[in-house]
């Protein structure tokens, strides 16, 4: 018989936080873990293998219900590798589109820098383009305050790691037009 381990050792083993192992058992990923009398989760050999496979897959870019799915399939004597095979191509399929979306994003924003001098003058081409087809009048009279998830408010720009996770950008971006033409 194998040893349990507690949670510390398991995500040592396994190569994952503590954290993400409460996670996935939250979400339905992992079985609820075995208990010490002292109430401490305990896991086996079999836990940690199934959390080696969700990290490995998600390094992938698999979502957490195609993780549950290829859990699902591995898990499953009778499945074919036709049905593995079709989860792998869809999330492909997948990755490729949002590449075609980041080119996109970088192919718009590489022509906004372009065209901005970057000089100490006021006049800016990528705060032009941004607010093409808004009257001047129209331009915003304040800056905005972002809350964080702790309600905090912070300046744009103040910290990009907290407030990036807000803003889902490819979808920012998809409703910005870049136009061409001067303005």
């Amino acid at each position: 018989m194998n040893p349990l381990m507690n949670i510390g050792e398991a995500a040592s083993a396994a190569g994952v936080s503590a954290k993400m192992i409460r996670h996935y058992e939250q979400i339905g990923l992992l079985p609820a873990a075995e208990r010490s009398d002292a109430g401490y989760r305990l896991y086996g050999e079999r836990e940690v293998s199934v959390l080696r496979f969700i990290r490995q897959s998600r390094r992938l870019g698999f979502s957490v219900p195609q993780v549950a799915e290829l859990i699902g399939l591995w898990s499953d004597s009778q499945r074919s590798s036709r049905e593995v095979k079709a989860v792998a191509q869809r999330h492909l399929a997948d990755l490729e589109e949002k590449r075609l979306e980041i080119e996109q994003m970088m192919a718009g924003l590489s022509v906004l820098v372009n065209a901005c001098h970057g000089n100490d003058q006021p006049h800016c081409a990528i705060l032009e383009k941004l607010a093409w087809g808004s009257p001047a009048e129209h331009q915003p009279e304040h800056k905005p305050q972002i809350r964080t998830s702790h309600g905090k408010r912070e300046a744009p720009g103040a910290s990009t790691a907290s407030t990036a996770s807000h803003i889902d950008l490819m979808a920012w971006m998809r409703g910005v037009q870049v136009h061409h033409g001067a303005h």
